[in-house]
């Protein structure tokens, strides 16, 4: 009984706070508009978005794709903090302050090649996770293999259907992923070769905000 009344005071308290909603009708939860707000102060004391932006607004501009400044927040999840938008029509429903599981598509490849998850962990998350192409297990192991040796991530439809991500990651002085530059656009538009020198503009980047918050002394 203790439990239970801490637990409805901590959701009063939430509630006050704007941080979480209730239908009075089906007594259901949900996230509400304070938590928006609780984002946004994060995002802003952080120095990532405004360092990212500028070469996020160039990539964009110099490919047509719409590009993407992650924070990697654990295992869990990752938020976007940065975002920088093409021209072209592209079905990527995602703005600033969004959540995604950690190891889903580009960047939760990146996330899995550059973290020491015991094998059990990583299939428990790998299999709560939603795609439009779901990739098998065994495939996925072997693309996070490919990651740990080349330095980036492509994924061709698998998240979504008809679209390309590339990711690369921004480490911090340890050699750690704490964030990732990513680019999204059409499976037509990035093709091996386009893909390629557009995942090189990308690293360039990564490497210069690497230097930029983690300097090495």
């Amino acid at each position: 009984e203790m439990v239970s009344s801490t637990c409805l005071h901590i959701l009063r308290v939430l509630v006050d706070e704007g941080l979480v909603k209730v239908d009075t009708s089906s007594k259901r939860y949900s996230l509400g508009t304070g938590m928006l707000a609780l984002a946004k102060s994060v995002i802003d004391t952080s120095p990532f978005p405004a360092l990212a932006q500028p070469g996020l607004d160039r990539l964009s501009a110099a490919w047509n794709v719409t590009t993407i400044g992650v924070e990697i927040t654990g295992l869990d999840h990752m938020v976007v903090l940065a975002l920088s938008r093409s021209n072209a029509p592209i079905r990527l429903h995602v703005d600033v302050a969004s959540r995604f599981p950690a190891l889903i598509s580009a960047t939760g490849r990146l996330v899995a090649a550059y973290s020491d998850l015991p094998d059990q962990e990583v299939e428990r998350r790998f299999k709560s996770l939603r795609w439009d192409n779901p990739p098998d297990l065994g495939a996925w192991r072997k693309d996070v293999q490919t990651v740990r040796r080349k330095g980036y991530s492509i994924d061709r439809g698998d998240y979504i259907s008809g679209i390309v991500l590339i990711a690369v990651p921004v480490l911090d002085k340890n050699g750690h992923i704490t964030h990732s530059l990513v680019a999204a656009g059409f499976s037509d538009q990035l093709t091996g070769t386009r893909s390629q020198a557009l995942i090189k503009d990308l690293q360039a980047e990564a490497e210069a905000l690497t230097n930029l918050l983690a300097p090495r002394g």
